[in-house]
């Protein structure tokens, strides 16, 4: 215990020295070390897939699920996609050092709020290493340092990771602590992490809910915290079949065991059978297992479309798996208030030609993210531009949704005078 609280202390003390740098580090210099972090991913590329090999194959043989298996995977195409990654947020504006607003008080004081950095940042993630690669490109735009603790399942994936990233910050003559990893998987690294006070100025847990509900009961640090994405679609009496049925397959099917997919699909009541019939087929050919309440349950049977009984827990349940829970609703507002009630506030999303009834679900729904005739797997980072992001908030202090480089920053109140002296 001794020795990892040693290890946790050390690590902070350097991030809040390479923190301080950072801070004033010119903004070309933060995108060149982007740009070689991205080159020294890609020629790096056969020691970290190997390294991923072992991860993967470590984790099919303790019998972890399909969906972690997937997060967990990396490949040549999502490799690349990381270092994609680095190379837009170098293209992005710098945050650090915008003026949001100045002004100038009646006795000549003149007042700016500044955008500046958090300083060092702990970032505690499960499963998938590319975000690994997100979070460091994302905290050095920013002009944080971040401390990395990853999960012990992608230990060797993040290690070789870090390491290829560390190198891309030595060539821009940046220091190396900027990104630094946790290098042991024992629980009590998150708990010293959170515990660092004066070292760590923001903790952001991104995984399960055991993962993050475990980090707010200990963290004496302020905590952003990504909590279920049980994401729901609600296809209104006004939809278009067609756009609805391909939001639900790409939502559901393309990547199941990521937040941003749907778990709960919510048909109007005058559309149902009709509208269950030509979408439950296409979503059982993709082998999702439905799971329907009766009226729903009854239009699925009658198409001849396989589904299973749904309890009321599966609508309050982020599957991260084949499997969709089905509900017929009277209208917009019950379908508002299911979400309302069962879903977690992350994504949600209406298809319907009905301005007005768009309108009304965008302005009732409580979630970080709301939609419009488009998939929930557009709550992302890299969809609204932001390059990457280092997690999807469900809370609404400090940031909510995709956390992008303004996210990450915090402002402070530069004043200059002439000699002014309150009276």
């Amino acid at each position: 215990m001794a020795d990892l609280a040693q290890l946790v202390a050390q690590l902070g003390s350097q991030a809040r020295a390479a923190a301080r740098v950072l801070a004033t580090t010119p903004a070309a210099r933060i995108d060149a070390a982007l740009l070689a972090m991205a080159e020294e991913l890609l020629a790096a590329e056969k020691v970290i897939l190997a390294a991923n090999e072992l991860d993967v194959a470590a984790a099919k043989a303790n019998g972890q699920t399909p969906a972690l298996v997937d997060r967990l995977t990396l490949d040549a195409k999502r490799l690349a996609a990381c270092a994609e990654g680095l190379r837009q947020v170098a293209t992005l504006p710098h945050p650090v050092g915008q003026i949001l607003r100045e002004w100038t008080q009646p006795n000549g004081i003149k007042i700016a709020k500044v955008r500046v950095p958090l300083g060092v940042i702990g970032f505690i993630y499960e499963s998938r290493p590319n975000v690994t690669v997100d979070a460091a490109g994302l905290c050095l735009k920013s002009g944080n340092a971040v401390i990395l603790r990853g999960g012990s399942e992608a230990l060797r994936s993040n290690t070789a990771i870090a390491n290829t990233l560390s190198r891309g910050l030595a060539q821009a003559g940046l220091p190396a602590a900027a990104v630094q990893l946790i290098p042991v998987a024992d629980r009590d690294t998150v708990r010293l992490l959170g515990e660092s006070v004066g070292t760590v100025d923001l903790l952001i847990p991104r995984g399960g809910r055991g993962l993050i509900e475990a980090v707010v009961r200990t963290a004496r640090v302020p905590v952003i915290k990504h909590y279920d994405g049980i994401c729901a679609l609600y296809v209104d009496k006004a939809a278009d079949f067609a756009m609805a049925e391909q939001i639900a397959l790409n939502a559901k099917v393309q990547r199941p065991g990521v937040c941003n997919a749907i778990e709960t699909m919510l048909v109007h009541r005058d559309v149902a059978d009709k509208f269950l019939a030509q979408a439950g087929k296409a979503l059982a050919a993709a082998k999702v297992q439905l799971r329907a309440e009766p009226l729903a349950l009854a239009a699925l049977q009658k198409a001849g479309v396989a589904a299973v009984p749904a309890k009321d827990e599966d609508f309050r349940t982020e599957f991260l798996d084949l499997i969709l829970a089905v509900k017929v609703v009277d209208d917009c507002a019950a379908a508002i208030e299911h979400i309302e009630t069962h879903g977690s506030r992350h994504t949600e999303t209406i298809v319907t030609a009905d301005a007005a009834t768009a309108e009304h679900f965008l302005n009732n729904i409580d979630s970080a993210v709301v939609l419009w005739n488009a998939s929930t797997r557009f709550n992302d980072g890299f969809q609204f531009g932001f390059g990457a992001e280092i997690g999807i908030s469900t809370d609404k202090l400090h940031a909510r949704g995709p956390m992008g480089l303004e996210e990450l920053t915090s402002y402070k109140y530069v004043v200059r005078g002439s000699g002014q002296v309150r009276s």
